[in-house]
């Protein structure tokens, strides 16, 4: 095996399907078309994948351009283990469960920051909830 410094040892994973974890936090899975020295990406037949506790479902996006720098992971997807694992729901399903998850945490924020107003501390104006 040849081993080829930076983004040219991925050369052998064009047209292979993989796994690309974004700054965000986003999860990509669709099929390596090209890269560059940079570590831009372009996947084809791409689908964005949510969890949500033991959840997942797919979201189909197309083809996909992903700036190098927000690649955080990217690795050979191990679709057929997730499915032992998690449980796959329909699209519906894990938005409304996304969006249940994100408003719970919006409340303990503000629960917790109530808590520490009551206690007479001062929060600085970029910690609250306001400026989102």
């Amino acid at each position: 095996m040849n081993y080829m410094p930076g983004t040219a040892s991925l050369i052998e994973d064009i047209d292979k399907k993989h796994l690309v974890l974004l700054r965000d936090g986003r999860t990509l899975i669709g099929i390596l078309r090209s890269i560059d020295q940079f570590a831009n990406l372009v996947l084809h037949q791409t689908v964005e994948r949510i969890h949500v506790g033991k959840k997942f479902g797919d979201i189909p996006r197309g083809i996909f351009v992903v700036r190098g720098e927000n690649v955080v992971l990217l690795g050979e997807d191990l679709d057929k283990e997730c499915d032992q694992i998690l449980q796959r729901v329909s699209i519906e399903e894990i938005l409304e469960e996304q969006r249940t998850e994100q408003q719970a945490k919006q409340e303990s924020e503000r629960l917790k920051l109530q808590a520490v107003k009551e206690r007479g501390l001062s929060i600085p104006k970029a910690d609250t909830l306001d400026d989102f």
